[in-house]
């Protein structure tokens, strides 16, 4: 069998597996707070660009909105991206080498997560590496100007619309061509500046929407880097950042990924080859490492070095292996610990298997217990409903618990075009995408010929509220010690109903309080 023939039969397999198992869990709460993106499509959102909401769009209307239709594209994308890293690294090695790399990236766990999960990682990482594959094929056809350029453009575009992140991949262009004597003729040709020109392009809709907006997703950005209250220098958080990476891309994988980027930069100048993977790696790297400085950033942040410094690491490695079976003994080693780390990562119950009983923190816990909490709950309201002989709204303590039981509820009951299910506590605050969505605090114009609600005051703009009087439930999560103020400020009384615990291998996976919270009235302004 030749190489290629089994690169392609081990990702289909592996793709057949990973389709066979996004059924097995319950979403995760980014997942189930991107369908509710993908329900309320938009040019951009809180914290995002559109690219996830409208691929789980088209993969649930086809497959319905369960986990399946949610998480379809995430094992397809990983699989492009393997078969994407096979023809690059064939091109600049040879096809030992590229099965190597195709086989070292499904090993690793962060990867892995990511063709379960369907979230914007598998996005970026897709489009940073088509973009990095389209800009070395411009390079070969320098100094003729080809379609890759353009196309490098468009990729780098839509990767920048599924994560903001990849916008760096201009950086690492412009330091390739920069730093290359031989390429710095590109400035002068039209190559670039198409692919600039369509990269600004994709553009325009966050910029759009953002503008509108009183550019929410830049607050967010700044208060996600832990910027708000200043910089400072803080060591330990460098070395939670670099050590969170042992366990998320398992420590031999990420050693032997680490060495081999430092061992390569003295080769930085003399080889195109490693010129190129090491600034297709760095910029993104060096800049959270940076923000890490002051407050750690998550390992999948700079997940887009990983394609770059992985490749580097390649090249670094393979005459070494080829000369030493002690090597290729170590890398066998460290393909098993990643594959091993991968299972663990997404089935926690192979421990309990094994005999290891999780009794403190499971990492599962995230896409867990989810459905059957919802559940109680929805049965909860039905017989509150029976009893009052009212319909009652739901308004849920985070995003999190929010977007979940927005996915699980059986009977959704949106109250109006653009509601969510369920509803976060009122604030002035922009919080999050539920603070740009139809809220039960706002006010809306009365419709003509519509009767006034009963002791509705009408503000300067002629709007009323159509919760005002009306009951709902709020949830939250049971290690919380307070109902929050806008709540209790909210409502004439607060009263608690009943407490809904999910238990797994009889230990306490989730426990939610619930509140019946009694006639409704806005907050004064």
């Amino acid at each position: 069998m030749s190489t290629t023939r089994a690169v392609f039969f081990f990702i289909l397999a592996l793709t057949a597996i990973r389709l066979s198992l996004l059924a097995t869990t319950d979403l995760e709460f980014d997942e189930a707070h991107y369908w509710m993106w993908s329900e309320r499509l938009a040019p951009a959102y809180f914290s995002k660009g559109p690219v996830i909401a409208f691929v789980m769009r088209a993969s649930t209307a086809v497959f319905g909105a369960n986990e399946f239709g949610v998480r379809f594209f995430s094992p397809l994308l990983a699989a492009g991206t393997s078969v994407l890293l096979f023809y690059f690294a064939r091109r600049l090695f040879n096809a030992t080498a590229a099965l190597s790399a195709v086989i070292a990236l499904n090993a690793t766990p962060i990867f892995n997560i990511g063709a379960f999960l369907m979230t914007i990682d598998a996005l970026s990482v897709f489009f940073w590496l088509a973009a990095m594959f389209t800009f070395w094929l411009a390079l070969e056809k320098t100094p003729h100007f080809s379609w890759y350029w353009p196309l490098t453009g468009l990729l780098i575009g839509l990767g920048f619309l599924s994560k903001y992140t990849n916008a760096f991949e201009l950086v690492s262009i412009f330091l390739v061509l920069a730093l290359a004597p031989r390429l710095r003729q590109e400035f002068k040709h039209p190559g670039v500046y198409s692919l600039v020109v369509i990269f600004a392009l994709c553009t325009i809709p966050p910029i759009v929407w953002n503008a509108q907006h009183a550019w929410i997703t830049l607050v967010h950005l700044r208060s996600r880097g832990s910027l708000e209250h200043g910089f400072g220098f803080h060591p330990v958080e460098v070395a939670s950042f670099l050590g969170q990476h042992f366990v998320a891309y398992s420590p031999f994988l990420f050693l032997a990924l680490a060495w081999g980027v430092i061992g390569s930069w003295r080769r930085v100048n003399q080889q195109f080859k490693v010129l190129f993977l090491m600034w297709f790696g760095l910029p993104v790297f060096l800049f959270y490492l940076l923000l890490s400085v002051n407050k750690a950033a998550a390992p999948n942040w700079d997940g887009l070095a990983l394609l770059g410094f992985g490749l580097l690491a390649i090249y670094f490695w393979w005459e070494r292996l080829e000369a030493s079976v002690l090597l290729r003994l170590g890398a066998v080693v460290a393909i098993l610990v990643g594959i091993t780390m991968s299972v663990i990562a997404l089935d926690t119950d192979v421990l309990r298997a094994a005999g290891y009983d999780l009794k403190r923190s499971d990492p599962s816990d995230r896409m867990r217990g989810w459905k059957s909490a919802t559940s109680a709950l929805e049965k909860m309201r039905n017989d509150l409903e029976t009893k009052l002989g009212e319909k009652l709204f739901l308004i849920a303590d985070a995003r999190d618990r929010a977007s979940e039981i927005s996915f699980y509820l059986r009977d959704k009951r949106v109250e109006g075009p653009g509601h969510p299910p369920v509803y976060i506590p009122e604030s002035q605050d922009m919080v999050n995408q539920f603070s740009f969505w139809p809220r039960y605090d706002e006010f809306v114009e009365l419709r003509p010929g519509a009767p006034r609600p009963e002791g509705e005051v009408y503000t300067e703009e002629n709007g009323i509220n159509l919760f005002v009087g009306r009951d709902a439930l709020f949830i939250r999560n049971g290690e919380k010690e307070h109902v929050p103020h806008n709540i209790q400020a909210g409502f004439q009384s607060i009263e608690p109903v009943g407490i809904i615990e999910v238990r797994r291998h009889g230990r306490v996976l989730r426990t939610w309080e619930v509140f019946l919270c009694r006639n409704y009235h806005t907050l004064p302004l």
